[in-house]
């Protein structure tokens, strides 16, 4: 039953935005969690986080990337009743994830040195940095499964479950963070190393609840009996899914890299204030992002339905209530500014540097959020290189030169204002692409028009017969 296309536009989006909001904090707590205990070391050490997020970063939307492949694949299987394709593709993107997680972390472990030095990274910061990092890149497997895994969960209607595992990891890493750093309970201190193993230990327990749900509630784990072909072909349904989400992600954390590298120039305390002011402003999208995950489904089975008005309802209240929302958010952090550069930091210049990147920077949070949603209105659309697009033009076409431009010319605080005036910019295109692409379908018209709808067998299995495929007008499936 089409559910999300027959109660009031603004109750169904802010109905299934409530649950979310417990799983969306707990994914932005990690990050936070580590940079408050850390910043207790001390500025250098702050630094190295600093000069860690990024990589940290663009790692865990590669995971995410492909989670949304797996995610994607397996609910049409589960709509279609197909449950041994759901624990097919479940059970294979499991290995598949593994195996570029154990892959990349080689990788990265081997070139530890060269990444950071590209990053900007001193002599003093980067042997903060390596004992970091080389834990991390150890454990990195832990942090892909629950990437992976959450979206399957909610496929499942074990939203709740998937809220857990997530809250679980987030407070044993609050736990383990000061026991680990500081040497508690008999423990000997291991700085900042014992950050990065708090969690790597807090994201192993998530990911054997994890396993344990989709292997014995759930029924989606079955490696054997699989041949190498059925893997194959598995690998490429999901990377063909995942390929224009992982790009779209990906741009974040490569933005976040080359602006690292920007503010390097200015010093170790321009690069600490930022990597402190952006776990911060984490938090001011924890609510926005749980309404955000809920517009994809949202906006694609109505538009399915033929139910335009209603995609185009949610276009206006999302955009309001990004617009709305940001307001009072920029009022806040504008107020509360040094405040919070206090709860981080002890030297003065850190501190005046934080406060300025969110007394400049908040003031786009609003359009950010729209360009956001704007993104989800256009997957949801099944425009996916669009989205893609979107996003390509805040970070190559806008964000990067401004901050150049910025910096050339004012320093940090031009930094801080390239990134103020992309958000303002790339909200202001998205408003007009949505609406451009909305335009163009009629009312009232069946939004399956563009789609073709052709019969393809399951190459993997030829005992199953036909199975229905969507090809959309833009080449996706």
């Amino acid at each position: 039953m089409a559910v999300l296309t027959q109660r009031s536009v603004t109750r169904t989006l802010f109905s299934m935005a409530l649950p979310m909001l417990a799983g969306t904090f707990a994914m932005n707590a990690y990050q936070l969690t580590d940079a408050w205990f850390v910043s207790r070391l001390g500025t250098l050490p702050l630094a190295a986080m600093g000069f860690v997020y990024p990589v940290v970063i663009l790692l865990t939307f590669v995971a995410g990337g492909l989670g949304v492949g797996v995610t994607t694949l397996a609910s049409h299987a589960m709509g279609r009743h197909d449950y041994r394709d759901a624990a097919r593709l479940v059970s294979h993107g499991v290995t598949l994830t593994v195996s570029t997680s154990v892959a990349l972390s080689i990788i990265g472990y081997l070139s530890i040195d060269w990444i950071f030095a590209r990053l900007g990274a001193d002599a003093a910061t980067m042997p903060l940095i390596r004992q970091f990092m080389r834990i991390w890149f150890l454990g990195a497997l832990t942090m892909s499964l629950p990437m992976m895994g959450n979206g399957i969960l909610i496929s499942c209607g074990d939203s709740k479950a998937a809220s857990r595992f997530m809250v679980l990891g987030a407070l044993l890493n609050v736990a383990l963070n000061p026991i680990l750093i500081f040497g508690y309970l008999g423990l000997p201190p291991m700085g900042i190393a014992g950050s990065a193993l708090a969690t790597v230990l807090a994201q192993a327990v998530s990911t054997t609840w994890l396993l344990y749900l989709l292997g014995r509630k759930h029924h989606l784990l079955a490696f054997a009996g699989w041949r190498l072909r059925d893997y194959l072909v598995s690998f490429r349904r999901i990377v063909g899914f995942a390929i224009p989400s992982v790009l779209s992600m990906m741009l974040m954390p490569i933005s976040a890299a080359v602006i690292t590298r920007i503010l390097s120039g200015c010093g170790p305390e321009a690069v600490a204030a930022t990597g402190a002011a952006q776990r911060i402003e984490m938090f001011a999208f924890v609510i926005p992002m749980a309404l955000g995950m809920s517009l994809t489904p949202f906006v694609s089975q109505n538009f399915g339905a033929g139910r335009v008005d209603r995609v185009r309802q949610a276009r206006k209240t999302a955009t309001w209530f990004a617009l709305g929302y940001g307001a009072v958010v920029a009022v806040l952090f504008v107020a509360g500014a040094p405040v919070m550069a206090s709860l981080f930091t002890d030297d003065p210049k850190v501190a005046a540097t934080l406060v300025s990147y969110i007394r400049i920077i908040s003031f786009g949070y609003g359009m950010m959020e729209v360009h956001r949603y704007c993104g989800f209105f256009l997957t949801g659309m099944h425009k996916p290189i669009s989205a893609t697009a979107l996003n390509a033009i805040r970070v190559l076409v806008l964000l990067i030169p401004l901050s150049y431009l910025g910096s050339y010319l004012w320093g940090v605080m031009g930094v801080f204002s390239g990134r103020l005036v992309t958000d303002v910019i790339v909200g202001c295109i998205g408003i007009v692409w949505v609406a451009r692409t909305l335009k163009s379908v009629p009312s009232t018209a069946a939004a399956c028009a563009p789609l073709t709808a052709s019969i393809a067998v399951d190459a993997s299995d030829p005992q199953k017969g036909p199975a229905q495929v969507a090809v959309f007008d833009d080449g996706s499936h």
